[in-house]
């Protein structure tokens, strides 16, 4: 099974829903091809978990940048500092053009993220056609619907 249709597999063992404990008791199972997903390695998986627990704290963090602006995040994380480097500034990277520059074309990736989500949603419409105008972008061809899970396959038999 690939990993895919175990994630199919645990929602319907779960009324369609797909739990993280759940996946995880699921991918205990050396066999599973979730298993390999996972530092099974307690003391590995605790340095993880800590530095996960660090990321929260720096993003939850926020600044203001003058009196007449909302609080926004103190730090950012670029592409380019993911891994070793860490996050940045905010005022450091709005100070620096070819870092505000990338944070901008970052910010342009995550929108078309997001209008690609979301864009079957027609209350979000006038969102989407304001991003794809910033974007810069058509709206990508639709992506072949999935196969229907055994549970709708089978829901009018």
């Amino acid at each position: 099974m690939t990993v895919r249709e175990e994630l199919d597999k645990i929602a319907d063992a779960n009324g369609g829903m797909v739990r993280p404990d759940k996946v995880v008791k699921y991918a205990k199972n050396k066999k599973s091809a979730l298993h390999d997903h996972f530092t099974w390695d307690d003391t590995e998986a605790a340095v993880a978990f800590r530095l996960e627990q660090a990321r929260r704290i720096i993003r939850v963090h926020v600044t203001v940048i003058d009196s007449d602006s909302k609080p926004i995040r103190a730090f950012v994380s670029l592409k380019q500092d993911r891994g070793e480097t860490g996050y940045r500034r905010i005022v450091d990277v709005l100070a620096n053009p070819d870092l505000k520059s990338i944070m901008l074309e970052e910010a342009k990736a995550e929108m078309q993220i997001f209008a690609n989500k979301y864009r079957t949603l027609s209350e979000l419409a006038p969102v989407i056609k304001a991003i794809d105008r910033v974007v810069g972008s058509r709206p990508k061809k639709s992506t072949p619907k999935r196969k229907p899970s055994r549970r709708t396959a089978t829901a009018g038999a």
